[in-house]
């Protein structure tokens, strides 16, 4: 039987019962805590007890920047995942939860396509175990306790010009990225312009995301700064003793979510940062828990390999004390071609000069990832309409560039579909040539490590900040915070500032608009360029589309 849509070869899975996919990682029943049939959370007891097994291989798929003709890198991990196991390997998957932003704006879902897909599908792209709800929520009531301290009389001294929290919402709303708050009269409070981010870049969101158990979680919550008062000196969560209501509104959100892949495999879903205005990774107790359970995880990080991958390495990698042993670079051949200029209309037509031209963008990604030391693999996520001279092409440059890249079927084919890509990562791993080091160490000054990141990644000539921006930054150091490293939030369609400057530019500037220290979650936000840390809806959202048919099913949802 042929499926016209992810969602009914989803919905046509032979799903097994989480409590078998979790008896194949070895976690009784009873470490699980079950959301229905086909999902279930880890508990955090078993968690604890996996502390002194040995780690398996992680293996990072990433990406060339996006573009509208699109990649499938998370296709190509939960592919990856499927292919290993189908070569006799114990592999589990690592990604992110969606954000129901995306979902319902342009980006569509996070649960992969075709027959290389995570399942439940439509769980997992809408509510799926409450997580965000419950992140969402905890952000949310730190911006209440807030204003309500400030109501009855301020014994912090807030001065509530200087609230630099923000509320969040886990949709694209942009009439809520700048608003007037406690209008009304005395009885709501003092007015206030404020405004909303979404929640996959709230500081609640990476602080969950980079915690290792309930008590790190609450520590970090703590060391949010909230506000400041006339003398500039920081007001933190804990000051307004938040912090412990909030740990207990994501106290089941910390437990990773245990799903499966359509050739049931196990995978853990938790967390969901993007990685144009976040760090842009799962989290890192599901990573470690897949690495205590299984001999090779495989996890992506988000958009192209100039901001996810980045962070995962400079921000994820730093903190976890992990390191992936192989890189995986997802790349199509129209991608390569509307890198190379040519218009998406006439992306179907064979165009070899135009993959060659795009390919440059390819090349960028693959020099940017051998700089931390880590071996590199192009994975050519295959359509139907990519000829042989065209693969053949980016087959000849990737060789060039001292990597190889290797033609994947997995959406339309599963596991069979990328033996050639799983059997060649494993000797890769065997061969143990990796020798990761971030970009930068600690102790460089912020200003020296945003410049690192614009000029070794990017390849700009230079990073444009008034004084101010500057003078922010010193100051932050001399308070302690200069060890933190940097997490750029930038446009993901470009190397540069610019979504249209395709393929690989060079010479050119990277401005930034501020700077936003996130003492929390343990980085600094960096916000260049017009990127938005809440989207807006397209002119044709995907809610359009999205509805339930006669029988209740959902249709629309990809």
């Amino acid at each position: 039987m042929k499926f016209k849509s992810d969602i009914e070869i989803a919905r046509a899975a032979k799903k097994k019962p989480i409590q078998e996919i979790g008896k194949k990682l070895g976690i009784p029943h009873t470490a699980l805590v079950p959301y229905g049939h086909d999902k279930a959370k880890i508990s955090q007891d078993f968690i604890r007890k996996l502390s002194n097994k040995k780690d398996g291989k992680l293996i990072l798929v990433t990406a060339i920047n996006p573009t509208p003709a699109g990649e499938g890198k998370t296709t190509t991990t939960v592919g990856l995942t499927d292919g290993l196991n189908g070569i006799g390997k114990n592999a589990m998957l690592c990604i992110r939860e969606a954000s129901l932003g995306p979902c319902f704006g342009m980006k569509g879902g996070a649960a992969g396509g075709g027959k290389a897909q995570v399942i439940p599908m439509e769980d997992m792209n809408l509510h799926f175990t409450g997580d965000f709800h419950a992140i969402t929520s905890a952000h949310n009531l730190l911006a209440a306790m807030i204003d309500n301290h400030i109501y009855w009389g301020n014994d912090l001294q807030i001065d509530s010009r200087r609230v630099v929290w923000r509320r969040v919402m886990d949709m694209n709303d942009r009439a809520l990225r700048e608003i007037t708050a406690s209008l009304g009269g005395v009885a709501n409070g003092f007015p206030s312009q404020t405004g909303f981010d979404i929640t996959v870049a709230s500081e609640v969101m990476a602080i969950l995301c980079l915690s290792n158990d309930l008590d790190d979680l609450e520590e970090r919550l703590g060391n949010i700064i909230v506000a400041y008062r006339r003398d500039k000196s920081p007001v933190y969560c804990r000051d307004l003793k938040a912090d412990g209501a909030m740990t207990v509104l994501l106290k089941d959100a910390m437990q990773p979510n245990l799903v499966q892949t359509l050739e049931n495999n196990p995978a853990l879903v938790h967390g969901g940062p993007f990685a144009n205005i976040a760090h842009g990774c799962n989290s890192i107790i599901a990573t470690k828990t897949a690495l205590k359970l299984a001999d090779y995880v495989v996890t992506e990080a988000g958009f192209g390999a100039d901001l996810g991958a980045e962070k995962f390495l400079n921000i994820k990698c730093r903190k976890a004390g992990i390191s992936p042993s192989a890189v995986v670079l997802v790349a199509t051949i129209k991608a390569m071609k509307m890198n190379g200029g040519i218009a998406k209309v006439d992306l179907n037509s064979e165009n070899v000069p135009g993959v060659k031209s795009g390919c440059e963008n390819l090349g960028r990604h693959i020099e940017n990832i051998k700089q931390f030391g880590l071996p590199v693999v192009v994975a050519i996520n295959h359509f139907t309409n990519d000829t042989k001279a065209e693969i053949e092409a980016v087959k000849a440059y990737v060789k060039t560039q001292g990597s190889e890249a290797i033609i994947c079927k997995h959406w339309e084919q599963g596991s069979k579909g990328i033996k050639e890509l799983a059997t060649r990562i494993v000797k890769i791993i065997d061969g143990d040539t990796a020798q990761y080091a971030p970009l930068y160490p600690d102790e460089m000054p912020l200003f020296k490590k945003i410049e690192t990141i614009a000029h070794r990644i990017y390849r700009a000539d230079e990073v444009l900040a008034d004084k101010s921006i500057r003078m922010q930054l010193k100051a932050w150091e001399e308070a302690g915070y200069g060890h933190l490293p940097i997490c750029m939030a930038k446009t993901q369609y470009s190397f540069s500032t610019d979504p249209n400057l395709r393929g690989a530019p060079i010479g050119h500037s990277v401005p930034i608009r501020e700077v936003r220290l996130s003492a929390g979650a343990g980085f600094i936000v960096v916000v260049c360029g017009l990127v938005m840390t809440m989207p807006g809806l397209p002119p044709k959202p995907s809610a359009e589309f999205i509805k339930l048919d006669k029988n209740n099913n959902i249709e629309g949802l990809f």
